[in-house]
């Protein structure tokens, strides 16, 4: 079977382009020209870049690939998720309302929202690699 947008539109928490797309307005809008937030989403899309390395050759890799790599895909999962709360953090230390990181979800409010973080992540890395042309 191949996957489609569609396949990944009708799973539990995803996020349609658009959705994604405002989500990312609103963190380079509260971010504006601040260095030091700046500094942290350049963090976070080097961590979203990393990660969608791994999640994009999860179905490519046999079984026994995964089992090796499952250890680092979930390590950086995690420092994803951790990257998306300093720059949340920080920009509400600024005054700003980071409604973006509620949107996303918290993992320990729903098991699903851990994989919906992953997925605005590669979303960050989708963008940044459209717009490397």
């Amino acid at each position: 079977m191949i996957d489609t947008y569609k396949t990944y539109l009708a799973a539990d928490r995803s996020l349609t382009l658009e959705e994604m797309e405002q989500l990312h307005g609103d963190i380079i809008s509260e971010m504006g020209n601040d260095p030091d937030a700046l500094e942290l989403y350049q963090e976070l899309a080097v961590t979203a870049t990393r990660y969608i390395a791994f999640r994009s050759q999860w179905f490519l890799w046999s079984r026994a690939e995964k089992t090796d790599r499952d250890s680092s895909r979930t390590a950086c999962h995690n420092s994803l998720i951790v990257k998306f709360n300093q720059l949340a953090r920080y920009l509400r230390l600024q005054g700003h309302e980071a409604a973006w990181r509620e949107t996303l979800g918290h993992e320990e409010e729903d098991p699903y929202n851990r994989k919906r973080i992953g997925d605005f992540g590669c979303y960050l890395a989708f963008v940044n690699s459209l717009c490397a042309r």
